[in-house]
């Protein structure tokens, strides 16, 4: 039987945030796939107000694994204590706490302590414990760096859903949106597509787009979750085009009237970059014409853009569904 050892640590970065800020991006995890890298998917199964159950989903080494989180929320005290229940290590729980220090009204210390029990022989130990050093501190300086552009995220997160009405079974509709790979024979802007699935219901699609603002083709990739019994399949890119930083959604089917109706609901964060205004000396009128620095035009268009894009699969979709239906008959 494998040796197991405990593996205590301790990161902690100075945040040029406000406690507050910091303490509300760690305790909102449900936003966690969008704001950062690591997390796929988050869905909350269980809230008190103070205790809270959640099952995450995130990417490591190409992998994507699944684990339930219980946190205890202490807004009083600016923690987070929490409980990570890993399925492919049953019995050997991760714990750990966020703390979040005022230091003065815009700065704080961001600290994250950790305990996790390491299998094996004193090699492969030491070898885990190294990455687990790496891990947290990535993970922190992440944090620190999100936070830390607390005044533009109003400007740079943006949220919206498309809708259509199909009349034709839920079972059609959802098997378009799930068989990708079928995409480029039926879906105008995709040129190429190819999907690994190594787990059931777990996806990893690289297709190129060129539903792109400049029409040119685009090469992305994106972890997508599909789940057929709640006709819903949630996705994150994982390599986005310019001015996007960071792209998640999810297209799900809901019974009404004689069909279904067909939602596809994204999450966009934008780049920093992206909204800035124009420098005076290239275009003075500039300030003028763009008094926000052109952060509500970048959000339109990427907004037109990617609606534009869902709306089109969505309404193939229904196509699909129908024309199946007909020719069943």
């Amino acid at each position: 039987m494998p040796s197991q050892r405990v593996h205590t640590s301790e990161q902690t970065a100075s945040v040029a945030a406000p406690a507050d800020v910091v303490y509300g991006l760690l305790a909102d995890a449900v936003r966690w796939p969008l704001l950062l890298p690591g997390p796929v998917h988050v869905e909350r199964i269980d809230f008190d107000g103070v205790r809270e159950r959640l099952r995450l989903w995130d990417l490591q080494d190409g992998r994507v694994r699944s684990f339930h989180l219980h946190r205890t929320l202490d807004p009083h005290t600016r923690t987070v204590r929490f409980e990570q229940e890993d399925t492919a290590r049953p019995g050997a729980p991760t714990t750990g706490t966020w703390t979040v220090q005022a230091h003065g009204p815009a700065h704080c210390r961001l600290t994250l302590d950790l305990d996790r029990t390491l299998d094996g022989p004193p090699a492969a130990t030491a070898h885990s414990r190294d990455h687990w050093q790496a891990e947290p501190a990535a993970l922190l300086a992440h944090v620190a760096q999100l936070a830390e552009r607390w005044e533009q995220l109003d400007e740079l997160l943006l949220s919206f859903q498309d809708t259509l009405q199909v009349t034709g079974p839920a079972e059609l509709v959802y098997d378009f949106l799930y068989r990708v790979e079928h995409w480029p024979d039926r879906v105008p802007h995709i040129d190429a597509a190819h999907v690994t699935e190594d787990t059931p219901g777990i996806q990893l699609a690289s297709l190129d787009t060129c539903a792109t603002p400049d029409g040119r083709t685009q090469a992305t990739r994106s972890v997508r979750l599909c789940f057929p019994s709640a006709a819903r399949i949630v996705y994150k890119e994982l390599a986005t085009p310019h001015p996007i930083a960071a792209h998640s959604g999810e297209w799900s089917l809901e019974p009404h009237r004689d069909g279904v109706l067909a939602v596809c609901a994204q999450q966009v964060m934008l780049r920093p970059d992206a909204t800035a205004p124009p420098a005076p000396d290239t275009d003075p009128d500039a300030a003028h014409r763009h008094p926000d620095g052109g952060a509500a035009d970048v959000r339109a268009q990427v907004r037109t853009w990617l609606g534009r894009a869902a709306t089109d699969t969505l309404r193939l979709a229904a196509w699909h569904a129908q024309n199946t239906v007909r020719r069943l008959r």
